[in-house]
């Protein structure tokens, strides 16, 4: 396993910035992944670690040492990337063994460490078989598999499941999850789908525009989110956020006026807030629910979702821009036009100031 160390990071390509003065620990064993959009600087994060890219400032440190002076070969990482890369001539056995090849390493110390690794992903009945023989389920297994093999001191894994299909993203989320509990290996997991995010890490870094915008558990990101971009990036459907302007502040809560007249409540410190400031109130589309109670607003159904168990409606407030998201359970019967009084728990709202950054929350 290693620990790896990012200080103070940066690159640029020319004139573009790709990353922003990035500082991160990695410990031994984590299994950290880093989230974000298209064009956030995920994968140009990925190979500086690798040694693909040389950093334009900063230091990249693997179990205390600078590892800007060695190679990809010399760093102890292997790295499984978004196309499987796999080569068409060779079969699984031979492209398993490739990298171990290169090395010039003992045939039986290879055919062993294949036949492990092969075991390890079930697919000890496809060595013989060429790459286009193969799903794309079983081409990633392959590429891993090559990864395997090498033994290395830290996995890095650049969007791996984003050529498969929906059904086999979630099998192959249990698989590298599995396999994280099995090598007991440092592995850094970048992907843009926050599904994968929050159910493979032990911990997440939240990217945007080339710089760390939060870093947690899965839980603290989700229920903590420090800034606007955090709270609507992370959870599907995304979070609602209303603007509005502080109304009145009490010992319990912030009351917020909304642009549709109606006054609501967040259970959040007030800080240095005062009344009259713009806010931007957050509630995530599961606290709504359709009811009477004070502490909600009134909205018209325009699109109902139907997903299974749940239903995701969409309804449309006086004065407010956007669609407001609530996720009702599949037995409740909404349609087009239904005219709603959407409610929430002052404790389930989010409240972000004029800057986008968030009131701290008050735990019930």
């Amino acid at each position: 396993m290693a620990a790896v160390e990012l200080e103070g990071l940066e690159k640029a390509f020319g004139v573009q910035t790709a990353l922003k003065g990035i500082d991160l620990a990695i410990a031994d064993g984590e299994f950290l992944v880093i989230v974000g959009p298209s064009g956030c600087g995920k994968s140009t994060l990925l190979r500086v670690i690798a040694g693909l890219e040389a950093p334009t400032r900063g230091d990249v440190r693997i179990e205390g040492q600078s590892a800007l002076a060695l190679s990809p070969s010399q760093r102890g990482v292997a790295m499984v990337f978004q196309s499987y890369a796999l080569y068409p001539h060779l079969n699984v056995r031979e492209n398993m063994a490739f990298g171990l090849r290169m090395a010039k390493k003992p045939t039986h110390e290879i055919r062993a460490a294949v036949e492990r690794a092969a075991h390890l992903l079930g697919i000890e009945d496809l060595l013989d078989r060429r790459p286009k023989e193969l799903s794309g389920g079983q081409r990633q297994r392959v590429a891993i598999g090559r990864a395997i093999v090498r033994q290395p001191r830290l996995f890095l894994l650049d969007e791996p499941l984003s050529n498969l299909d929906a059904g086999l993203r979630v099998h192959m989320r249990h698989e590298f999850a599995r396999l994280h509990r099995d090598l007991k290996t440092t592995m850094i997991y970048v992907t843009h789908d926050q599904v994968e995010a929050m159910t493979l890490a032990s911990r997440l870094v939240v990217l945007n525009g080339g710089g760390i915008e939060q870093v947690g558990t899965p839980a603290e990101v989700y229920d903590a989110p420090r800034n606007l971009f955090v709270a609507s990036f992370l959870g599907s459907p995304r979070m609602n956020l209303l603007a509005g302007e502080i109304a009145a502040i009490t010992k319990s809560a912030i009351r917020v006026k909304l642009a549709s007249g109606d006054v609501v409540s967040a259970a959040v410190e007030a800080g240095r807030a005062q009344v009259g400031d713009q806010v931007t109130l957050g509630v995530r589309p599961d606290a709504l629910t359709i009811g009477k109670g004070a502490n909600g607003f009134a909205a018209t159904v325009d699109v109902v979702e139907t997903l299974g168990a749940a239903r995701a409606v969409y309804s449309l407030m006086a004065g407010v821009g956007q669609p407001v998201c609530a996720l009702l359970s599949g037995s409740q019967a909404v349609r087009h036009d239904d005219e709603l009084r959407l409610c929430f728990a002052a404790k389930d709202a989010y409240l972000f100031d004029a800057d986008g950054e968030a009131f701290t929350r008050r735990m019930y």
